[in-house]
């Protein structure tokens, strides 16, 4: 079996992120950027199936410019066998990127699609749920754990005060949670073979898919800051202030 895999290049989560002056959006030049780690738990979690003799072949896609080749590269190195580009310099939405992703699925025909259950640019959590539609397939999201037996995938996944296990007739489309797994770090004679790697790259275009914006931003801006707080020295003190400073009792 196949499994896709997409991955998105974001700004590493430990980068403190900065608005651009004019708040037309997040600055982006001479940041550090990273994959999405949602996405490399997802990358993780086929190469472990593959280990595991369930998987035959991982195919990594990105959408997005020149330099996500970088982010593929990562994908290589950990276990992937070869990748796609889909090439823009231009921001897609969530909608566009399933519009792409399901003629990638339509064109590489996998049995399973992993990945993140949102990137953490965007905060979207859509594009799994509309790839699954746009497909007509079956789906789990929020997956904290995959198990795939003949052409059945069981996944459990998070719900609120508690766990949900779904059983998905394949091909399928799962989103993946934080608690799934720890990926793995690179080594470097894979990443060395990395490069050497399959990587292809096509556009939009290629799998006929419009990804024309539907959306305009207004403005991006950084959250308010927060007062600084006080200590008190007794609770007879901390009453007094929520009752007759912040007004709350």
């Amino acid at each position: 079996m196949k499994v896709l895999v997409p991955v998105k290049r974001v700004v590493d989560a430990n980068v403190k992120v900065r608005v651009k002056s004019d708040g037309s959006g997040v600055e982006l030049a001479n940041v550090k950027m990273a994959m999405n780690p949602f996405d490399e738990i997802a990358v993780e979690e086929a190469i472990r199936l593959k280990e595991a003799g369930k998987v035959e072949e991982i195919v990594v896609v990105s959408i997005g410019p020149a330099q996500a080749q970088e982010t593929l590269r990562t994908a290589l190195a950990m276990g992937a066998d070869r990748a796609i580009l889909v090439k823009t310099d231009e921001a897609v939405e969530p909608l566009g990127v399933a519009k792409v992703l399901k003629g990638v699925v339509e064109a590489e025909q996998p049995g399973l699609v992993l990945l993140g259950k949102q990137a953490i640019d965007d905060d979207s959590n859509q594009t799994g749920q509309m790839l699954a539609a746009l497909l007509g397939w079956a789906q789990g999201t929020f997956a904290s754990k995959i198990e795939l037996a003949g052409d059945k995938a069981n996944v459990t996944r998070e719900v609120d005060g508690g766990l949900q296990t779904v059983s998905l007739k394949m091909p399928a489309i799962v989103t993946v949670d934080l608690r799934l797994n720890q990926p793995r770090y690179a080594s470097l004679p894979n990443i060395m073979k990395a490069k050497k790697k399959p990587l292809d790259e096509k556009s939009a275009a290629d799998f006929g898919a419009d990804i024309t914006p539907r959306l305009k931003v207004l403005k991006t801006e950084e959250p308010g800051g927060r007062k600084a707080g006080i200590k008190v020295k007794t609770a007879a003190e901390l009453v007094d202030k929520l009752r007759n400073e912040a007004g709350v009792l």
